[in-house]
């Protein structure tokens, strides 16, 4: 693919339409939205359902709840509806829901996302798996001709690099899940030589060197990677880096939660990007929807959980048989 190939400008949305459109042939998921009490978390799980991609659980205080449907005009007479007092409690029964088999996918409402991952990750009653919890960024940027998913921009504060090969191991599943043609992570720094001053330049090296000895399997790694050669053949090539990920990359292993969470909202309010947002690691995979996400944003979170939860119910059922 040529460097020019990078600066066209696709449809607006065509890769997120892209993955609404692979939902299509499958069921709904059945989700448990967790304290949706206000109108953009309320309004969006009803999106989702009638687009079909969820069958939303509503977790929260009835009368909040109606009372915002009410002023929002939002009819949720279709809808189950689980009354528990206030958010503390709509976490933690939602969570029970998907430990009793009635959910599968888990999505975020009108609560703080510690409030939600405390009782997911709550050693005795969450949903914890072997598997280290981390956040991806399922981002569609006009500028660039597929989807790109940044890890972790905002659970793992600091991850260690043991950390980091879960990280890049449930990246690179999700890439999977949503059929990625071929996996191409780029680990990044500030440098694509590895400087033993910079920990993040040698972590990524080791990262790459487990890949090669199959401890993280799936993609297909190189770095370490800076930002510009990592997304450009132009800036790849002038730095003479010949490799399969360079230029090329779609998913974007970051340092630490700060340089994540400071790309993903420079490429959404600079570039114009949509971003949504996912949680795995856990049991089910979990949405997490800002206020500030377009209609289109929110339903593509839906889509990505569909798709990993659709994953998940094939891996289950080929472990029985």
């Amino acid at each position: 693919m040529s460097a020019g190939a990078r600066t066209r400008t696709p449809a607006k949305h065509a890769k997120y339409q892209r993955l609404v459109e692979l939902t299509k042939s499958l069921p709904p998921v059945t989700t448990a939205v967790v304290h949706p009490c206000d109108e953009s978390s309320l309004a969006g799980a009803i999106d989702a359902a009638r687009s079909g991609l969820i069958t939303p659980i509503l977790v929260g205080p009835a009368a909040k709840i109606a009372a915002v449907a009410k002023a929002s005009r939002l009819d949720l007479a279709s809808f189950e509806l689980v009354d528990v007092p206030h958010s503390h409690a709509a976490a933690a029964r939602a969570v029970e829901l998907v430990r009793e088999g009635h959910a599968e996918a888990l999505m975020k409402g009108s609560l703080h996302t510690d409030e939600l991952m405390a009782e997911v990750v709550r050693k005795e009653t969450g949903l914890r798996t072997a598997r280290r919890i981390s956040h991806c960024f399922v981002l569609d940027v006009p500028t660039y001709d597929e989807p790109i998913i940044i890890s972790d921009a905002a659970v793992n504060i600091a991850p260690t690099l043991e950390e980091k090969v879960d990280i890049v191991q449930n990246a690179i599943d999700l890439a999977h899940a949503l059929r990625f043609d071929e996996v191409r992570v780029a680990i990044l720094s500030a440098t694509e030589t590895v400087n033993p001053k910079v920990p993040s330049t040698v972590e990524a090296a080791a990262l790459c060197k487990m890949a090669e000895r199959g401890q993280i399997t799936g993609g297909i790694l190189d770095g370490p990677l800076a930002l510009d050669n990592a997304i450009s053949l132009a800036a790849a090539e002038i730095k003479r880096i010949e490799s399969p990920v360079a230029g090329r990359a779609n998913v974007l292993i970051v340092p630490d939660l700060e340089a994540g969470n400071m790309l993903a909202k420079s490429l959404t309010f600079l570039a114009k990007a949509d971003a949504a947002g996912i949680v795995l690691g856990a049991k089910v995979p979990i949405i997490l929807t800002s206020r500030a996400d377009s209609v289109m944003a929110r339903l593509a979170s839906c889509a990505v959980a569909a798709l990993v939860a659709t994953v998940r119910r094939e891996k289950a059922a080929k472990a029985i048989a």
